[in-house]
């Protein structure tokens, strides 16, 4: 099938191209593994589906007119380009992109096919479940697999900076990529992507699962939320009736979806667990659904005498001990705070606690958290004692800076509060007769504050002020 490129009047008409692209080769490769599982495929059958591609031209004229944009700053080359999946589950975030090009350059916006083909496991994700043992062998043979060489963190990690031979980057993420993170999302928090709301609260203990449950389930049978989603899209709306019983095997980092109503903003919690490990999976992933915001809201060890049990902490910095994105980001390179976001986290502890401006502080600390990739660190602490307190640290745990550095890799604006649970430098240690009395007293209201942070910061991405410039580098995609 022949598609020719098209012209496109704007931004609705360009999206509803790409859904009508991308449905019909699905349709093709549908139909061609149709013919290879009924054995009818012809050796000469070699018709494959390939994902749709979007490609904006700006004239080089008008390269000044972004000095004061996001988007970065324009070069003599003024043709972006990217391939495109799942059009209908990114609809909105598209017209989103298009209509602020289109706002402010004189855009052409074309749409056609490319020539990546989409791998059968991303078209037809189960297709390959109904076939014999030597059909699915000799898959490979008929059929593209993904292409691990090129679904990759190139464009994101600033290695096609200058790259003059070929259309910019248009998007963070090629269509690989994005089905790629997609399908493991799916596996890792047993939710489909559909149901992941534009504000995600990852936590680390399960607890807070239980608060953001309640909590839910009170909002959605008061008619101020429409549903509630949780693991194995399990659905409850206003009635009160699961859709489905709980799932019987947890995935590793369940999510849980509010969906509210009046245009409020929708909110996902995450249970990522304990360690870096899993903090860098799960963003790896989320990213490419483009969140307005993600926030770590746990547990901390405290490091200073001064602080108590309870005591919220601010991050304002980060010692980057955990490891696990060395290679792609040395932690040499500088997290920055987004202001927004810290201005929300602090507004929001001042409104949840009551507690008077000028006392705030007493319970509210700043500065540098750590994160390590060790959970038993407190046994080598002579070996480490020097550099925290080189780094005037004032908490240690094992996920906030990666979910920040990820953060700040993937342009997502990111912020840390954590809830201060032991002292362990001094005898504070947590036991658990004294941790339920702290979960018991805190959970709920740093839960509370979270949820207020993400109204705060609702208002930000409505006035376009959230996406902060401090995560653009030069030579970026126009889609945030």
């Amino acid at each position: 099938m022949t598609v020719e490129t098209r012209v496109c009047a704007g931004p609705a008409e360009a999206v509803a191209l790409l859904e009508k692209l991308y449905a019909q080769q699905i349709e093709v490769t549908a139909a061609r593994f149709g013919r290879y599982a009924s054995q009818k495929l012809e050796s000469d059958d070699r018709q494959q589906g390939l994902y749709p591609q979007i490609t904006v031209e700006i004239p080089a004229s008008q390269a000044t007119e972004t000095s004061h944009l996001a988007s970065g700053q324009l070069s003599d080359i003024n043709r972006y380009s990217t391939t495109i999946t799942e059009p209908t589950l990114y609809r909105r975030y598209l017209l989103e992109q298009l209509s602020r090009i289109n706002e402010t350059f004189t855009a052409k916006i074309s749409v056609g096919l490319s020539d990546t083909p989409i791998p059968l496991a991303f078209a037809l994700e189960d297709a390959a479940a109904g076939l014999d043992r030597a059909k699915k062998e000799k898959l490979p043979n008929y059929f593209h697999t993904p292409n691990l060489v090129k679904t990759n963190d190139e464009i994101v990690d600033g290695g096609q900076i200058f790259q003059t031979d070929e259309p910019s980057a248009l998007s963070l993420f090629t269509a690989e990529r994005v089905d790629y993170s997609l399908h493991r999302i799916r596996h890792y928090c047993a939710s489909a992507p559909e149901h992941f709301q534009p504000f995600i609260l990852f936590t680390n203990y399960q607890r807070y699962v239980d608060e953001f449950i309640e909590y839910s389930l009170e909002q959605v049978k008061s008619g101020e939320s429409v549903r509630l989603v949780e693991p194995g899209n399990r659905i409850t709306e206003r009635d009160g009736k699961p859709s489905a019983p709980p799932i019987a095997k947890p995935p590793q980092m369940p999510a849980y979806h509010l969906v509210r109503k009046d245009g409020r903003p929708g909110v996902t919690l995450v249970n990522i667990g304990v360690g870096p490990s899993n903090a860098k999976t799960i963003t790896d992933h989320l990213a490419v659904l483009r969140p307005h915001v993600w926030l770590m809201i746990g547990h901390c060890g405290a490091l200073r005498r001064t602080q108590r049990l309870g005591d919220y902490v601010l991050a304002h910095a980060y010692l980057r001990d955990d490891n696990v994105l060395d290679e792609v980001l040395p932690p040499s390179i500088p997290l920055p705070t987004i202001a927004e976001v810290q201005q929300a986290l602090t507004r929001a502890v001042q409104e949840e606690t009551g507690i008077d401006a000028s006392k705030l502080k007493q319970q509210l600390r700043t500065g540098t958290v750590v994160t390590t990739g060790d959970r038993n660190w407190e046994l080598r602490f002579e070996q480490i004692a020097v550099r925290l307190n080189q780094s005037r640290a004032i908490a240690i745990d094992m996920e906030s800076a990666t979910v920040a550095a990820n953060g700040y890799r993937y342009r997502v604006p990111y912020g840390t509060l954590l809830c201060a649970s032991d002292k362990p430098l001094h005898g504070e240690i947590k036991l658990p007769g004294m941790a339920d009395a702290f979960y018991q007293e805190r959970v709920g209201q740093h839960l509370a504050i979270g949820l207020r942070a993400i109204d705060l910061l609702a208002k930000e991405a409505d006035a376009g002020t959230l996406h902060s410039r401090k995560l653009r580098s030069f030579g970026e995609p126009l889609f945030r």
